[in-house]
C-alpha cells in the first residue's frame, strides 16, 4: 500500500474557495474518514486526490512521489462512487477485469485477480450476472471488487453507502471494516454520516466550510473535541453544551455554575479534574461539554454527595423520554438549559418530575466563549 500527503491543499473557483490550507499526513495502511456537512470540502478534496480536480495551491505526494500534476489513470489509485458506475451490458466478471483489460494486464491475471476479488467478497456466484439483475449491496460489492482487482497503492470511497437502506448500510460497513483488516490497505473514505466515521476510521479529518477542524482517532474526536463545532457534530445525540461561569472553590477546586436562569445548579470541579487553562478564566464564562452517556440517575439517599470524587449528583427535571431500544434518551432542564442523559433502556421517569442526576466530572470538556476552541 502508500502512505498519502496533502499539503498546504487550497481550491478556489474564482472568488469562491472552497478548501483552505488542507494538510493531512496518511500513513501507509491507515483508513481516513473525511466528514462534516453538505458543502464542507470533503468531495472537493477526494477529487484532488483521485486526479479529477487541480488544487489551487499545494501539492500531493503518494509514496514520497510528488503526483500533484500526474493524470489521474497515471496515479496508480482506485475510486469506489456512490452511484456505483458498472457497465449495464457487461457482467459482473466483465465489470470487474474491463479495468484491468484497458491497463493491458495479461489475460491469465486477469482471471486470477478476478477470482480472488469474488472469493474476498463472496460474489463468485454472481460472475454471469447483469448489475439489473443485482441488488444495491451486490453492486456494490463489484464496484468494491472493481477497486481491488487494480491492486491500487490507495483506495478512495466516496459516499459508497449512501444510496443503500438502514439495514444494508449496516451490513455493508461492517465488510468494508473487514475489508480493510484483511488487506491492510490505505484507504480514503468521504461520508456525511459521522456513525460512519466513528466506526470506520482510524483518524477522522472533520471539516467544515473548507477548513479542517480536527484530524485525530475517533476517540479523540469524540471525547476531546476540537472546538464546539466538532462537539455537536461528532455523537448523537450531540454532546451537550453548558454555558457556566467559573468561581473559586475550595482548596484549590473550581465551582461552575449555569448562567441565564434564576434555578442556577453548581458543580464543584475537584482540583485534580481542572484543566490549567480553565483557572484563567475565574470570574469568567466557559461552554462546558458534556456527553450524555456520562449521566446517570443519582442515590437519591446519597443526593448532593456524589458517589466518588469525580462524581457529583444535580437535581434537573424530566422534559421528553425517548425509548430506544437499546437506551432511554432523556432531555432534562438543567439549571433553564436543555441537557440530554442516556440511560438504561428499562428506566422508568416521569415527566415534570424533578429527579437526582449524577455527572461523570473526568468527562467534561470546556470550550472558550470567545473562539470556541477547547480549553486544556
Amino acid at each position: 500500500m502508500a502512505s498519502l500527503d496533502l499539503v498546504g491543499i487550497r481550491k478556489s473557483f474564482g472568488p469562491v474557495h472552497i478548501l483552505h490550507d488542507i494538510s493531512i499526513a496518511l500513513n501507509d495502511g491507515e483508513f481516513l474518514v473525511l466528514v462534516g456537512p453538505s458543502g464542507c470540502g470533503k468531495s472537493t478534496l477526494m477529487n484532488i486526490i483521485a486526479g479529477l480536480e487541480e488544487p489551487s495551491d499545494g501539492h500531493l505526494r503518494l509514496n514520497g512521489k510528488d503526483i500533484t500534476a500526474v493524470a489521474p489513470a497515471e496515479r496508480n489509485i482506485s475510486m469506489v462512487f456512490q452511484s456505483y458506475a458498472l457497465y449495464p451490458n457487461m457482467t459482473v466478471a466483465k465489470n470487474i477485469e474491463f479495468p484491468l483489460e484497458m491497463r493491458k494486464v495479461d489475460k491469465a491475471t486477469r482471471a486470477d485477480r478476478v477470482k480472488k476479488v469474488g472469493e474476498l467478497l463472496q460474489i463468485g456466484h454472481l460472475m454471469d450476472r447483469k448489475p439489473r439483475q443485482l441488488s444495491g449491496g451486490q453492486r456494490q460489492r463489484v464496484a468494491i471488487g472493481r477497486a481491488l482487482a487494480r491492486e491500487p497503492q490507495l483506495y478512495l470511497f466516496d459516499e459508497p453507502l449512501s444510496n443503500l437502506d438502514a439495514q444494508l448500510r449496516l451490513d455493508m460497513r461492517t465488510e468494508i471494516k473487514k475489508l480493510h483488516q484483511r488487506l491492510n490497505a490505505t484507504i480514503v473514505y468521504v461520508t456525511h454520516d459521522q456513525i460512519e466515521a466513528m466506526t470506520l476510521a482510524t483518524r477522522i479529518a472533520v471539516m467544515k466550510g473548507g477548513v479542517l477542524q480536527q484530524l485525530g482517532t475517533p476517540h479523540e474526536v469524540y471525547n476531546r473535541p476540537a472546538n464546539t463545532f466538532v462537539a455537536s457534530f461528532m455523537g448523537s445525540p450531540r454532546m451537550n453544551l453548558l454555558r457556566m461561569r467559573v468561581t473559586d472553590g475550595h482548596r484549590g477546586n473550581l465551582c461552575i455554575a449555569t448562567t441565564g436562569s434564576d434555578e442556577a445548579e453548581e458543580i464543584e470541579l475537584p482540583a485534580a479534574l481542572v484543566p490549567e487553562g480553565l483557572r484563567a478564566r475565574v470570574g469568567g464564562e466557559v461552554i462546558a461539554g458534556l456527553r450524555a452517556e456520562a449521566v446517570g440517575l443519582a442515590d437519591t439517599t446519597n443526593a448532593g454527595t456524589g458517589t466518588s470524587a469525580s462524581q457529583c449528583v444535580v437535581r434537573a427535571r424530566v422534559q421528553v423520554v425517548e425509548p430506544t431500544g437499546a437506551d432511554t434518551l432523556v432531555l432534562l432542564d438543567l439549571g433553564g438549559h436543555d441537557f440530554t442523559a442516556r440511560l438504561p433502556p428499562d428506566v422508568a421517569l416521569l415527566v415534570g418530575s424533578a429527579m437526582h442526576f449524577s455527572i461523570d466530572l473526568s468527562k467534561i470538556v470546556f470550550f472558550d466563549t470567545a473562539s470556541e476552541m477547547l480549553i486544556v
